[in-house]
């Protein structure tokens, strides 16, 4: 009496074939390579694009039946098979881009897609520099701190002011210090009037836990004005870099 065992055996034939299976068409994957050129003119989009994803459907990648076209010149060409707008595409020389996609039929324009992408990504970039960040920057002092050092932060603060940060002034209370908030009170009132000159208080001074804060921002016509009467900024700036920012007390 056979087993289970042996019975399931019997019935598993041997694998006799070859390893590896049939060669692999010419492309690669059945279709061929998506960047491979086929047949005259093949594909003339690998040009331009090396693999990364478009923003635009451009040539082989645009999927609807007809497109409405539009020439190089910027006049409209009417509405051609996809097939046929991509043959007017080629007989200019360049690419045909999908610009419009959800237009019924799409509106698609032949035009330099490398050279376009290219003019694209300058006027971001161009955009971009003229973009104004704005940072906040934070200087830490203390209830006790010294005039002096308190004439350093100041200094910093107006560095900051005049490059286009606001500044964030905080003031730590530790221990017996929060009995004290009114100094701490007074001193802000006073960093606030020194630094009016370029700046606006975009935030009183508010209390949260143990902390005491507020916020500057630039006026850009006092700005302005300042710049116009100190024009030896530059040198000024350079010798605050030069002042390191003191250590804040640890005191119970």
């Amino acid at each position: 009496m056979k087993t289970q065992t042996s019975q399931r055996r019997s019935v598993i034939k041997p694998f006799n074939k070859p390893f590896g299976g049939p060669p692999r068409p010419a492309g690669g994957a059945p279709g061929g390579n998506k960047f491979r050129k086929d047949g005259p003119g093949g594909n003339f989009r690998d040009r331009n694009n090396k693999g990364e994803k478009d923003a635009f459907n451009v040539n082989e990648a645009i999927r609807a039946r007809e497109v409405r076209v539009v020439g190089p010149d910027g006049k409209m060409l009417g509405v051609y098979p996809t097939q046929q707008a991509l043959g007017l595409a080629r007989d200019f020389g360049l690419d045909l881009i999908e610009v419009s996609p959800e237009a019924s039929p799409p509106t698609c324009k032949i035009m330099d897609y490398g050279k376009w992408k290219y003019e694209n990504k300058k006027k971001t970039q161009a955009n971009k520099k003229k973009q104004i960040i704005v940072s906040v920057k934070e200087l830490q002092i203390r209830p006790r701190t010294d005039a002096h050092d308190l004439e350093v932060k100041m200094r910093h603060a107006r560095r900051f002011l005049l490059e286009g940060d606001k500044v964030k002034i905080n003031m730590r209370f530790q221990g017996r210090e929060m009995g004290y908030q009114e100094v701490g009170r007074a001193t802000m009132d006073r960093v606030s009037k020194a630094l009016l000159d370029l700046a606006m208080v975009e935030l009183e001074p508010k209390s949260e836990g143990k902390q005491l804060f507020m916020i500057l921002a630039p006026d850009a016509v006092k700005i302005k004005e300042y710049k116009t009467k100190n024009p030896d900024l530059k040198a000024v700036a350079k010798k605050d870099e030069k002042d390191e920012d003191p250590a804040d007390e640890k005191e119970d």
